[in-house]
């Protein structure tokens, strides 16, 4: 027998704890915009985030609500995606407290800045991804903005990198469940595809 979760029943509120318990495991960005001024360095994470084209390279996140994030997009049209990974956890989540714009999250989680080479917002030195990006199409639905970033430049360090390109194990990836739950890579399965084949006659 199966429960159901009626969204026009529930409300908004209750469906988006449903959602974020099943859209799992979800990969989070760790996003560092600046203000116009570039008085504040804004970094928060963001768990709705995907890629949206690879040619040209475009990655996008969700801002539920008017985040800083978002604002600081709005306005300035850059980005840094910092990559999450599991031994940043207690910092990540540091900064995903619903500060005041003018707060900066690194200044209060004493997180270490780098120099991005193409935008103003910086980089996390201790990500091992980061990928810099312009803003390329804002799409507003429901409560929610898409962001749609282009990416101008990624870069890895080199002890993530193996037979070139980053691997998932040295990665260690953090991921968001439901709630307060957090996830981490687990055991990898490497199964290929099955090539088509049109049938004999």
């Amino acid at each position: 027998m199966r429960v159901d979760f009626d969204p026009a029943e529930m409300g908004g509120p209750a469906f988006y704890r449903f959602l974020t318990s099943v859209v799992v495991p979800r990969p989070i960005a760790w996003i560092s915009t600046v203000t116009p001024d570039g008085t504040v360095e804004n970094l928060a994470p963001h768990s709705f985030f995907s890629i949206a084209s690879t040619d040209p390279p475009i990655v996008q996140f969700t801002s539920i609500g008017r985040k800083d994030s978002l604002r600081n997009v709005e306005d300035t049209g850059e980005f840094v995606v910092n990559f999450s990974a599991e031994p940043l956890l207690q910092l990540i989540n540091a900064t995903a407290t619903d500060f005041p714009r003018a707060v900066s999250e690194f200044d209060f989680a004493g997180i270490e800045r780098e120099t991005s080479r193409h935008v103003r917002p910086p980089r996390v030195a201790a990500s091992p991804v980061v990928m810099e990006c312009r803003s390329h199409t804002t799409l507003h639905m429901g409560n929610s903005t898409l962001v749609f970033g282009r990416v101008f430049l990624a870069s890895v360090h080199e002890d993530y990198i193996v037979d070139g390109r980053p691997d998932a194990q040295r990665l260690r990836p953090l991921t968001k469940l439901g709630g307060d739950e957090w996830g981490t890579l687990g055991t990898i399965l490497h199964l290929s595809r099955i090539p088509y084949e049109e049938p004999a006659m």
